[in-house]
């Protein structure tokens, strides 16, 4: 295993273990609402307030990563996150629970675009594919682990012991990260844009929160509405900022890159329809097919397999074709596979149901695989930290948006009936939708040159005659 591998293997140990604990409460949630005394339903309030976190705190991360460097904010927020789940392990009631969960997100906050931030400035690009395609898996397999691990915790041990796996892994991943990774800093510090902080604070937790709740009964259909308009105002309020001072905490000039544009832009409308995967899926097996959350956990996981796969064949697909063919392509085939979970409202045999899943997890690893490394292709080093603060905020953008499309989707039709009932051509609708907005990505791809990211698939040199012999890259 190459240097630049190791780095993204250990990187993406913490990143499994946010992307993990960010899902694995939400079977638990019944348990841990009885035993603090409180409701389920008020208990997502815990999930909420850590995408309120996140959202609030990814805009920064950049801007502490230049002040302090790197690896030191890596080590810190994994420092912070093992400080949030212990404080979840001791909750006792419902505000104390919040908090902490607040906690963790800031921690978290930091992880995704700070650990992308070590890997970008600590691998060449020739090398950064392979080596993103190891980052990739944690953020497919930790949402598909997430409920079933949740519910054999909660079922057969005490719910506190969801948190404390945190803390031994967390600790390893520390002394990992000072042994393995080097403290690469930036040449140049910019001062704290404080109005641009507030602006972006306000906005992306407002949006993000508000997108989350819409459709999911959490917050009153009013109070959803008015907090994405507030996040929405705010965010136009930040571009006219932003367009008036020189060092903006989110740099937006970013997106006059074609290969930023694309790989945030069309990226968006991919993620949207991965981001409802999460909400639809266990739905549609529990609630549609009848299956337990043990057996839908055990069904999901193929996804985990296909994901696991992709990091070994990501390089010489992306070698053989180039990033603009590969997205091009494979964005129909993700987009085909989301398509296919709809069929599983007709109840088919479970093999089906293990070749969809399979597959769409191998192509849509790939397929994250591509944008996330793409995006930096046309990227200065100076500017790596705003690109993976900006790039994150797009991410969370999208995937809480994803679930907003998905439950709307699926409570406008309960609410035409005078019943309520839930119907299985509900999540099929829903499935429709998502994978129309995916296949918007197709317009984006479309826009890139040819020869995009040629350095980052070793393509740049011109092809050897079939009788010479191939030089090795």
């Amino acid at each position: 295993m190459t240097r630049p591998q190791t780095t993204a293997l250990i990187i993406a140990s913490a990143l499994f273990m946010e992307n993990l604990d960010s899902t694995i409460i939400a079977t638990a949630l019944p348990t841990i609402a009885a035993d603090i005394g409180t409701d389920p339903i008020r208990l997502k309030l815990a999930l909420t307030s850590y995408l309120l976190s996140l959202a609030t705190f990814i805009p920064i991360s950049g801007w502490a990563a230049d002040r302090f460097g790197a690896r030191v904010v890596f080590r810190a927020a994994i420092g912070v996150f093992i400080l949030g789940s212990i404080l979840c392990s001791m909750a006792d009631s419902l505000p104390q629970f919040v908090l902490a969960r607040i906690v963790q997100g800031a921690g978290g906050a930091m992880m995704t675009p700070v650990g992308r931030l070590v890997l970008l400035r600590s691998t060449p690009k020739n090398e950064l594919l392979s080596a993103m395609a190891w980052l990739t898996v944690p953020a497919l397999i930790g949402p598909i682990l997430g409920p079933p691990v949740g519910g054999f915790i909660s079922t057969y041990f005490d719910w506190r012991w969801i948190f404390w796996i945190n803390v031994p892994v967390g600790l390893v991943g520390i002394l990992l990260v000072s042994l393995f990774i080097d403290g690469v800093k930036s040449e140049v510090r910019r001062p704290l844009d404080a109005v641009g902080f507030i602006l972006s604070g306000v906005g992306l937790s407002g949006l993000v929160f508000g997108l989350s709740v819409l459709g999911q009964n959490m917050l009153p259909l009013p109070v959803a509405i008015a907090m994405v308009v507030t996040g929405a105002l705010s965010l136009l309020l930040y571009l006219r900022h932003a367009a008036k001072t020189p060092t903006p905490l989110l740099d937006l000039s970013l997106f006059r890159l074609p290969t930023f544009f694309t790989s945030t832009v069309g990226g968006f409308f991919f993620r949207i329809g991965i981001g409802s995967i999460p909400f639809l899926l266990p739905l549609t097996l529990q609630l549609g097919l009848g299956m337990n959350a043990f057996e839908a956990g055990t069904y999901v996981f193929f996804s985990s397999i296909g994901a696991l796969l992709m990091k070994m064949t990501a390089l010489p697909i992306v070698h053989r074709f180039g990033f603009r063919t590969t997205l091009l392509w494979n964005g129909v085939i993700s987009s085909a596979a989301i398509l296919g979970m709809a069929l599983f409202t007709f109840n088919p045999p479970a093999i089906l149901i293990v070749s969809v899943l399979l597959a769409g997890g191998f192509f849509r690893s790939l397929q994250f695989t591509c944008l996330n490394s793409l995006a930096y292709a046309e990227v200065e080093p100076a500017r790596m930290s705003l690109a993976t603060s900006l790039y994150s905020v797009g991410q969370q953008i999208s995937l809480a948006t994803g679930v907003a499309v998905a439950a709307g989707v699926v409570e406008m039709q309960r609410a035409f009936r005078a019943d309520h009932v839930l119907l299985l051509s509900d999540f099929m609708a829903a499935f429709l939708t998502v994978t129309a907005f995916s296949l918007v990505a197709i317009v984006f791809y479309l826009r890139l040159p040819p020869d995009a990211g040629e350095e980052m698939a070793n393509r740049s040199q011109p092809p050897l005659a079939p009788r010479k012999p191939v030089a090795s890259t």
